[in-house]
């Protein structure tokens, strides 16, 4: 009897360590997220961030031409606020002409130096030409007097008779001088008008060109639309103050809202699995119940370096599909570029894998009642999952984190692997009593 007592005791003392032991690692196990391996298909996108501006667009511009001024920006003084629906001619902004001012009241001082000197050589050759024909009329009085003379004297000695044809003679040569000079005198008087008069049309078309320009400074709309500002090398957009270049003077844009794109840019690690023509999926903030879609119609050859990023990143062009009258400019956009699809694979939270010497993948496994560290060798990856190539089998349960105490645990390797690794790494991922697993077959 006392001997039944005694087992019977044991009995229970067994099962009492038994069940706090199993208590505990379920206990431990609980605290744990576990996730199943799934099969199914798998996508690869690659999320970013953007914003919508319309594919086509008409630029409202300010002067053109002020870089033939030695004026290279120019300050915005007032501008209509953003969004503001305009009508073709309508007043868009003011700009700063100050600087332009000086130069435009310096050409008309010009203008004026220019006109003077024109009407100052007009009366100078105008006296000149009349002087020289009045003398030519005198010159031709002086002939026929002379002939007058030489008649008289033809009663008078030879002696006179003869002085009479010498003066004779002088008179008509002066008066054939006359008219030569006169000729020349007169093309003389042509060339300087011609001169005065093409120096004076220059500057009356420079004076008139820069009229021109300075009625540029208040800039109007070139077609109806809904104004939409330009953004400066910031990024940001312009408004009051704000300077605008002169080899891009835009100051805002017309957008045409029938054709919306996304822009946005992604990371020099993705870039490689963007291509032109791909599908995408476009949320927007404004929005969150609405669902779009679109591709990609550009990718930028050449990264850049945003704004507060020390990462390099590429411009990607989203071109959105169908007309929505809701969408507009510089709206927040969420978009997934779908890179490809993978029919029926494995794949695994990403939050389960882990890694060790940079070169061996693991993940937790529950095998049975036990906890194993077993190697799988990774695919493709997507923002939240993996592609598991092996080491894992469809519904296997694995840890999202790393199980408590199990972290020192060693690695079961898969065979195809073992006999490839180097040797350090060898000695440092694998002992003796490393078990190996066989490849699991999809």
């Amino acid at each position: 009897m006392k001997r039944n007592l005694l087992i019977g005791g044991g009995v229970v003392v067994v099962l009492l360590i038994s069940y706090f032991l199993v208590k505990g690692n379920k206990n431990s196990e609980a605290a744990s997220i576990m996730a199943s391996v799934k099969q199914g298909q798998f996508r690869i996108d690659i999320e970013t961030t953007g914003e919508l501006e319309a594919k086509n667009s008409v630029k409202i511009l300010g002067p053109q031409s002020l870089r033939n001024f030695q004026i290279w920006q120019v300050t915005i003084q007032n501008i209509i606020n953003e969004g503001t629906v305009v009508k073709k001619g309508d007043w868009v902004a003011t700009l700063d002409r100050s600087e332009f001012q000086n130069k435009f009241t310096a050409k008309q001082i010009e203008l004026d130096k220019a006109n003077s000197k024109f009407n100052q050589t007009q009366l100078d050759t105008t006296l000149q030409l009349r002087q020289s024909r009045d003398e030519l009329i005198n010159l031709k009085y002086a002939v026929e007097e002379t002939a007058i003379v030489l008649e008289q004297s033809k009663f008078e000695p030879p002696a006179t008779i003869k002085q009479a044809e010498i003066n004779m003679d002088k008179a008509k040569r002066a008066y054939q001088q006359a008219v030569e000079n006169y000729k020349i005198k007169k093309n003389q008087n042509i060339e300087k008008m011609r001169e005065v008069y093409a120096e004076l049309r220059k500057v009356q078309s420079e004076f008139e060109g820069m009229t021109k320009v300075l009625e540029s400074f208040n800039v109007m709309a070139p077609e109806d639309g809904m104004v939409i500002y330009e953004k400066g090398w910031d990024g940001k957009p312009i408004k009051a103050g704000s300077q605008i270049q002169m080899w891009e003077p835009t100051v805002a844009t017309l957008p045409d809202l029938t054709t919306m794109m996304s822009k946005t840019y992604v990371n020099e690690v993705d870039v490689r699995k963007v291509k032109v023509g791909q599908p995408v999926e476009v949320g927007l903030d404004a929005y969150p119940d609405k669902k779009l879609t679109g591709s990609v119609i550009r990718v930028a050859n050449v990264g850049e370096q945003r704004p507060n990023s020390d990462a390099k990143v590429f411009e990607v062009a989203v071109e959105i599909n169908g007309t929505d009258a809701t969408l507009r400019p510089s709206m927040t956009t969420s978009n997934k570029i779908i890179a490809s699809v993978i029919d029926s694979v494995l794949y695994v939270p990403l939050e389960s894998l882990h890694s060790q010497f940079d070169s061996i993948t693991y993940v937790f496994k529950k095998d049975g009642l036990k906890t194993v560290k077993q190697e799988v060798i990774v695919g493709d990856t997507n923002a939240n999952d993996a592609v598991i190539l092996g080491g894992l089998e469809k519904n296997d349960r694995i840890f999202l984190s790393i199980p408590s105490k199990l972290e020192e645990q060693k690695i079961e390797l898969l065979p195809q692997l073992n006999g490839k690794r180097g040797k350090k790494d060898k000695e440092e991922a694998v002992t003796p009593d490393v078990k190996i697993v066989s490849t699991p077959s999809n």
